[in-house]
Formats: structure tokens, C-alpha cells, sequence
């Protein structure tokens, strides 16, 4: 198999489509993706999620892009590549991965690989996608056919640290299958492969990067409560205590998007499948999750000292779940907008999400640039720090001096209007 590759990949998200492309680059691949639409515009060269401009899709010769799943029979390693998202009671729903695994189950043949980017909690490739793969094609795990794990580490919106640029942890389920892998990988990975020693390792060390990041968020956000009680500016505390060399650099904000507000639930979920109740881990979700909730409160409270109007105008900028990409996967700016919505007459604006996306998803309508309001707004919240904000004066769109700027984010950090 070693220069006989012939690459399938199933999922053309985030994750699925820069692979595609940069494999695409050097040996035949075929990419799959079960929506139409997605498929269609890719076809014409537009990459909706904006992290593949049509110049490298151009420049992918050897990738085809296809809605039918059986373009992808002729593979001989397939990397499955689809969200791996939670249900309502914060359990992991595995369901787009189980289809994607039954139906690559009927296509692997003898000596096939299929190798898993989607984030999961450890054991889910051996102990619930094999078993799958055994039985739709009638083979032996390790005998007939062969698994690998290489965690996804996109970050949407960098155009620093692509795929290319970002480190990649490998594994396989025997050590010679892991090599292969890992060459794979190695041949367009320009910043290096780590090769960890099981699959499960793998698994592991990609949950608990989100865990930990979740964790610091849930810190910082927590401090930003308690000074809010002692009166301190929160940034300003922040920006001290990081001169000191190993201070991490994190900022309070929400906490959305398809990684650090979900995998921590598959971590948790796995522990308590063994008996273990997270102390740490849901305590820093639990206080993620509620963080809308005390910004809507903090803003209810300095309108009631102030005013008795019943109803303010507020503006909300941003509701992707984070900077400069038009993602708004679990975004929570909008339980913000519709917790504010009681009080408050509410435009919203972000240069990046889909109008049409924010409409049929969540019902709330996008405002263009040239449709904000001057001078008129009581409140204006910083919910996403897009670069595009900072040409944005923001002293013209409040409406007077006990007008309020919450700027969380703190990319407006010298503005004498702003409250924290």
C-alpha cells in the first residue's frame, strides 16, 4: 500500500475539506459529503465556511468531490472526518458517526485502513466503531481490516495554523498500521506528527485539550464575577498578572462552538460509564453554561439604577462562536439575544455569519453595517472579538454617557465609556 494510496474522506466540514484538499494534492482522493448543497458550491469553488479559498481547491488535481457514497469504493484508506456533537441531556450523540462507520463498513475491502479524525471519548474507536465496521462487512478487526486514530485540531478562522501547520498526533491499531499512518499524515503535515502508542492514547489526548482549555475559560470567567464585586476592572487585573512569565493568557467570554462546549461532556460521560463523577470538569462546564445567564443580569442591573424605561435599545456585535469565522455552531449569543430580548430592542451584527444561516436557525435577523443606528443605543455588547470591530467607533453608535459598553472580550480596552 505504501505508494498504491488512494484516500477516501467522509465529512467535508472544518475538518474534512482541508484534508481533503491538501491529500488531494498528491494522491487520489475522493471526498465525500452526504450534503448536496455543500458538494455543489465546492464544485464551483466557493468554501462557505471561508477556510479554503478557490485557488487551492484548483490547486487539489488528484481530489474529486462527490454526494454519492459509493464514489468512495475504489479507496483503500478512508479517514472519517463528521461532527460528533451532544444531545439535550449533555450526552454524546454518536449518531453521524455511526452512520459514517456502517456505511464505510460495506465498502472496506481486505487490508483497507480506516482511519477517525472526529473528537470522542477514549475506547470509542475499538470498543463502539469496530464492532460496527466487523459486522457491516462480514471481516476481522486486526486480521482483514485496520483502524487508526488522528484527532482533529482545526482551529476555524486561523489562517495562521492551518492543517498544514498544526502538529498531528497518529495512531494505529498495530504498530505497523500506526507507521503507515503516520507517514500518511507526515507527507502533508509540514510542522511534524506525534505517534502516540494506541489509538486510545490518541483519543484521550485530544479530549482533554478542549477539557483543559474549558477549564481556564471557566476560571478567568469566574474572576470576572468576583471583581465585578469588588469593583475591578477584570481586563485590567488580567493584563498584570500576565507580566509574570508562566501567567496563562486567557479571557473571560462564552463559551460555544463544536469542540470546548462539547467534549468535555465525552469525557464526562466515559468517567461516569467507569464509576468516576467529575469534580472539575462539569463544575467548569456548569459555570461556562451559566455565563449568559450573570451577563444578562450584570446589564439588567445597571439599566434598573439608572433608568426606568421600559424598553432600551441594545445593539449585539457578533454571534459566531468565535473571531473572524462564520461558525455559530452552539453559539451562546443567542440565548444572550433572546434572555435580552424581554428588556431590550435588540440589533445584532456580525460581518461573518450566513444571514440566511442566523435566520432559519435561530430566527434572528442580522442587520448590515450601514443599517446601524447612530447615536441610539443603550446598551452595546462585544460578544465575538472580530478584527473588523476595531475600525468601528463605537462612541458614535451609544446613545449618551450612562449608555452601556460590555465589552467581555476586551478588545475596546482604552474606551472611557466602557463598564466591565
Amino acid at each position: 500500500m505504501k505508494n498504491n494510496h488512494k484516500i477516501g474522506i467522509v465529512g467535508l466540514g472544518y475538518v474534512g475539506l482541508p484534508l481533503a484538499v491538501e491529500f488531494g494534492k498528491k494522491y487520489k482522493t475522493a471526498a465525500y459529503d452526504i450534503n448536496r448543497d455543500r458538494v455543489s458550491e465546492l464544485l464551483n469553488g466557493l468554501d462557505s465556511t471561508g477556510e479554503i479559498t478557490k485557488r487551492n481547491l484548483q490547486s487539489s488535481i488528484k481530489l474529486s468531490l462527490s454526494s454519492d457514497i459509493n464514489s468512495l469504493k475504489d479507496c483503500n484508506i478512508y479517514i472519517i472526518s463528521v461532527p460528533t456533537p451532544i444531545n439535550n441531556k449533555n450526552e454524546p450523540d454518536l449518531s453521524i458517526l455511526f452512520s459514517a462507520t456502517k456505511n464505510i463498513g460495506q465498502l472496506i475491502k481486505k487490508d483497507d485502513i480506516v482511519i477517525y479524525e472526529s473528537t470522542v471519548y477514549p475506547g470509542c474507536t475499538e470498543e463502539d466503531c469496530v464492532p460496527l465496521l466487523e459486522k457491516e462487512s462480514g471481516m476481522k478487526y486486526n486480521k482483514d481490516f485496520f483502524c487508526g486514530y488522528s484527532p482533529e485540531r482545526i482551529n476555524p478562522g486561523d489562517k495562521k495554523r492551518t492543517v498544514t501547520k498544526i502538529v498531528k498526533v497518529t495512531s494505529g491499531s498495530n504498530y505497523r498500521i500506526a507507521k503507515i499512518v503516520d507517514d500518511l499524515y507526515s507527507s502533508i503535515i509540514t510542522s511534524g506528527t506525534f505517534l502516540a502508542s494506541s489509538i486510545k492514547v490518541a483519543e484521550a489526548a485530544k479530549i482533554i485539550e478542549n477539557c483543559q482549555r474549558d477549564i481556564n475559560i471557566a476560571f478567568v470567567n469566574e474572576l470576572s464575577i468576583l471583581f465585578d464585586k469588588m469593583d475591578l476592572d477584570t481586563q485590567e487585573v488580567l493584563d498584570a498578572a500576565g507580566t509574570k512569565w508562566n501567567f496563562l493568557p486567557f479571557r473571560p467570554g462564552l463559551v460555544g462552538g463544536h469542540c470546548i462546549g462539547v467534549d468535555p461532556y465525552y469525557l464526562t460521560y466515559k468517567a461516569k460509564q467507569l464509576g468516576y463523577d467529575s469534580k472539575i470538569i462539569l463544575s467548569g462546564r456548569k459555570l461556562n453554561d451559566n455565563y449568559v445567564k450573570y451577563i444578562n443580569e450584570n446589564i439588567n442591573n445597571h439599566f434598573v439604577k439608572i433608568t426606568n424605561k421600559k424598553k432600551l435599545n441594545a445593539l449585539l456585535m457578533g454571534v459566531t462562536f468565535k473571531e473572524n469565522c462564520p461558525d455559530i455552531r452552539n453559539s451562546k449569543v443567542f440565548l444572550l439575544h433572546e434572555l435580552m430580548i424581554k428588556k431590550f430592542n435588540i440589533d445584532v451584527y456580525d460581518p461573518y455569519a450566513s444571514k440566511d444561516e442566523v435566520m432559519s436557525k435561530h430566527n434572528v435577523n442580522l442587520v448590515d453595517f450601514n443599517c446601524l443606528k447612530s447615536s441610539s443605543y443603550d446598551c452595546l455588547v462585544i460578544c465575538v472579538a472580530h478584527s473588523e470591530f476595531l475600525n468601528i467607533n463605537i462612541n458614535s453608535l451609544i446613545r449618551n454617557k450612562d449608555s452601556l459598553v460590555y465589552d467581555f472580550k476586551g478588545i475596546y480596552n482604552n474606551n472611557k465609556f466602557m463598564r466591565l
